[in-house]
């Protein structure tokens, strides 16, 4: 969390203007950054539906969910959030479906995956359209130019492995600074 709170303040202390932060779902940075507003990445929510329901999941309760959260690239938040409480409605009795251990006599859900997957959506449902509100006009709804930027920087530093603790910070340093004056021109 600090070395957020100080890129946070050293973007700041360089003249920026910060308009909001996409985030890939690191639930404290939520709160550490409230006064900024904040995005909730669409390729990161898909991941995390996805990594609960599986890629093919058997359930249909489950196959609609990931179905509705799939949608979220190309919809507004009205229509979403109209899809995902009529998902909720429709499949009330899956979702809260429970089920007795034969070990222990406890009952517990059925679907914790589902439920999982569910929650996941709820706690995320503010920011998941953040990029649509008129005071953050151009935010983009993922983050994934600057991933694929980390992604390029980690490549050529793997090339470079053998490089010291100063010269790798030199070539970090001017690494960004090459982007940046490709990007001006």
């Amino acid at each position: 969390m600090e070395d957020y709170r100080t890129a946070i303040a050293s973007i700041e202390n360089r003249g920026y203007c910060i308009k909001g932060i996409i985030v890939d779902g690191m639930r404290s940075l939520f709160s550490e950054f409230a006064r900024y507003p904040m995005q909730m990445c669409h390729f990161h929510m898909i991941s995390i539906i996805r990594r609960y329901l599986t890629k093919n999941p058997r359930l249909k309760a489950a196959r609609e969910l990931k179905r509705v959260v799939f949608t979220i690239t190309g919809t507004d938040k009205e229509s979403f959030v109209r899809e995902y409480l009529k998902w909720k409605s429709d499949y009330a009795d899956s979702i809260n479906r429970r089920s007795v251990s034969k070990r222990t006599g406890c009952s517990h859900y059925t679907h914790k995956r589902l439920r999982t997957a569910m929650h996941s959506v709820d706690s995320y449902l503010p920011y998941l359209f953040t990029f649509q509100r008129e005071d953050c006009a151009g935010m983009p709804n993922t983050n994934n130019k600057i991933e694929g930027t980390f992604t390029d920087l980690k490549k050529n530093l793997n090339v470079h492995s053998g490089l010291s603790m100063e010269n790798r910070k030199r070539f970090i340093c001017g690494f960004f600074r090459h982007r940046m004056q490709s990007n001006m021109s």
